[in-house]
């Protein structure tokens, strides 16, 4: 099957039914007949722009079409949802968010295209931010504080 009858298979998934993790997600795209990896449905996930919330994945703005940009979610809120902490070492920073929680933080942070990111890598519950110094990591871990809470 196509790219392109997975991503819609994807977008009626998570509109329809409560999908908490990619595990889960993966699964109930084999039942439906997709052969498909983890590698290949994280990046259907970061194509889609799904983000996780607190009753699972969700599409960006309520119909899986990214026709304008405002409808991803701020970095401000995803945030809020997920982030914990943030620790400074030198010029990069480490933020802590919920399980399953990096890769909607990164993405979010990514698409706000920040001066003090030079880039950012996710994991799981964990995004490790490079700055280009250490001064522009501490002002932007102070933001970032401000929009953990």
């Amino acid at each position: 099957m196509s790219k392109t009858e997975r991503h819609s298979a994807i977008r009626n998934l998570v509109a329809t039914i409560a999908v908490t993790s990619q595990d889960e997600l993966r699964r109930k795209l084999i039942r439906r007949g997709f052969d498909v990896t983890q590698a290949t449905l994280s990046r259907d996930i970061h194509e889609l722009r799904l983000y996780k919330g607190p009753n699972g994945y969700a599409l960006p703005n309520g119909n899986g079409r990214d026709e304008e940009d405002d409808d991803q979610p701020t970095l401000a809120e995803v945030l809020s949802g997920f982030g914990l902490k943030v620790k400074q070492a030198q010029n990069q920073l480490v933020l802590i968010t919920t399980l399953g929680g990096a890769q909607p933080v990164a993405a979010a942070m990514d698409h706000e295209d920040l001066p003090e990111v030079v880039g950012t890598i996710a994991g799981d519950d964990t995004v490790l931010i490079i700055c280009p110094d250490q001064k522009q990591a501490a002002q932007l871990r102070d933001r970032l504080e401000e929009m953990i809470g």
